[in-house]
C-alpha cells in the first residue's frame, strides 16, 4: 500500500478509467476455480485489539490478508465470508482465517471493469445454502452483466457451487468493457432481489425503457417479474437499504458529478441529460434543477471521488454511526461516511485511505471491513481507536 495505509486516445482515457474505477491493469478470463483448498492467506485473532491505529481516521485496523483484485464480499451465518476476485475466482473465508477456492464458478469475462463481480446470501442462506453472484459475460453483440444464483457445498476443507442458473441477463448486450454495474441487495424482508445495471458507457440507452442499460431491476428471488424499477442511472454501483426500508444508491457521475441517490419507484435519475458533472473533455451537461423532472441525488461529489460500493451501517461497535451510510472510494482512496435522517443525506467524513477501496461491508460483530483495488487489494477489519 501506499501513503496512510501502505500502498481513455490521451488524457480523456485517463480520466474516463479513473473515474469509473477500472482496476489498473485488465486481464484475460480465468478458468473456472478448482474445488481445492488453499493455503491460508492469513490467521487471525479477529480481535479489536489486534488492529493498529490508522492515521488520521478514528480506527484500529487489522490486516486480514491479501487477494487478487477482489471485488466484493458477503458475510454468511457463523462468519465466513465469500469474497469475490475480479479474474473469476471466488474465495471462501473462513472465520478463523483459513482461505478456500471455491468451485463452479462461472466463465467470465475479466477484461476492463468486467469479470467476477457481487456476491450475496440469500435471506434463507442457513437453511437453503443459496449464494447470489453478477459477473460480465459474452454473448451475441458483446458483453453484459449477468445475475446467478446457486447453492454453496461444503465438504471438509472444499466447497463449490452447485446447480448455478442465470437468472437475470442485462440486454441488449454490446461492446466495450465498463458501466455494468452489478451490484446486489435484498429487500429487507427478502421478498425481492434488487440488481444495479450500468449503462455500460453508451450514455442514452439510460433513457430507454425497451433497455435495462442504465437501470436499477427488481425481480423475484428466482429472477422471474424482472422490472425496471428505476431509470437515468450512469454506473450505480452500490445499492443497499436501511432499516426504514429506504433504499439507497451510490454513482459514478462523468467527470465529477458522483451521487449517493435516494431510489423511489419509477423515478428518473436523469443521465445523461442532466448531471452535476461535466462530459470528460469539458463538455457540458445541465446540472440537476428544481422542476426538470429529475430526481436529484441527495448528496454529490465534484471532483469525482469514484464511489465503488454503499453500506447502511447497523452495527454496535460504532453506535454513533448507527443508520448512517458508508462508501468506498477509489479515485478518492478514501472511506466516506454520509449522515443518513429519513430521506435526507449530508456529508460527514472522509477518510484518506492512501489506497483504492473497492469495498466496505458490516461484519456480524459489527466492525467494518473493507477491501482495498487491485493486485495484492488488502481485506482490513475496522474497530473503534
Amino acid at each position: 500500500m501506499t501513503g496512510t495505509f501502505a500502498r481513455w486516445t490521451g488524457l480523456a482515457v485517463v480520466l474516463a478509467l479513473t473515474a469509473c474505477g477500472s482496476s489498473p491493469a485488465a486481464s484475460p478470463p480465468a478458468p473456472a476455480a478448482t474445488a481445492t483448498a488453499t493455503p491460508a492467506e492469513t490467521t487471525s485473532s479477529d480481535s479489536p485489539s489486534a488492529g493498529k491505529p490508522l492515521a488520521g481516521t478514528p480506527f484500529l485496523a487489522e490486516e486480514l490478508g491479501d487477494f487478487d483484485e477482489p471485488w466484493a464480499m458477503a458475510f454468511l451465518p457463523g462468519g465466513d465470508a465469500l469474497i469475490t476476485e475480479r479474474g473469476g475466482r471466488l474465495k471462501l473465508r473462513q472465520a478463523d482465517g483459513r482461505t478456500i477456492e471455491v468451485g463452479g464458478v462461472p466463465e467470465v469475462v475479466a477484461t476492463g471493469q468486467g469479470g467476477l463481480g457481487d456476491v450475496l446470501a440469500s435471506p434463507a442462506f442457513a437453511t437453503d445454502r443459496t449464494v447470489y453472484l453478477s459477473w460480465a459475460a459474452a454473448g451475441d453483440g458483446g458483453t453484459g452483466a449477468e445475475v446467478g444464483r446457486a447453492v454453496l457445498v461444503r465438504d471438509g476443507d472444499r466447497a463449490r457451487l452447485d446447480d448455478l442458473r442465470v437468472i437475470w441477463r442485462q440486454q441488449p448486450k454490446t461492446s466495450g468493457s465498463g458501466h455494468y454495474g452489478h451490484r446486489l441487495t435484498f429487500a429487507p424482508d427478502g421478498s425481492h432481489l434488487f440488481v444495479t445495471s450500468g449503462d455500460r458507457q453508451k450514455m442514452t440507452p439510460a433513457q430507454d425503457r425497451g433497455s435495462t442499460l442504465g437501470k436499477i431491476i427488481r425481480m423475484d428471488p428466482d429472477g422471474s417479474d424482472a422490472r425496471i424499477w428505476t431509470l437515468g442511472q450512469r454506473n450505480p454501483l452500490g445499492i443497499a437499504f436501511d432499516a426504514a426500508g429506504n433504499l439507497w444508491s451510490s454513482e459514478m457521475g462523468p467527470q465529477g458529478g458522483d451521487e449517493l441517490n435516494l431510489i423511489v419507484e419509477g423515478s428518473n435519475y436523469g443521465w445523461p441529460r442532466v448531471s452535476n458533472g461535466s462530459h470528460y473533455g469539458g463538455g457540458n451537461i445541465p446540472d440537476h434543477a428544481p422542476g426538470d423532472g429529475f430526481e436529484a441525488p441527495k448528496v454529490w461529489w465534484n471532483p469525482s471521488v469514484s464511489p465503488g460500493s454503499l453500506i447502511v451501517y447497523s452495527g454496535a461497535m460504532f453506535p454513533q454511526w448507527d443508520g448512517d451510510a458508508f462508501i468506498g472510494a477509489l479515485s478518492g482512496q478514501a472511506l466516506i461516511r454520509v449522515d443518513l435522517d429519513g430521506t435526507s443525506a449530508a456529508k460527514a467524513d472522509q477518510w484518506d485511505f492512501g489506497d483504492r477501496v473497492r469495498e466496505v461491508e458490516q461484519a456480524p460483530d459489527g466492525s467494518i471491513w473493507v477491501l482495498t483495488d487491485g493486485s495484492g487489494g488488502r481485506l482490513l477489519r475496522l474497530t473503534p481507536a
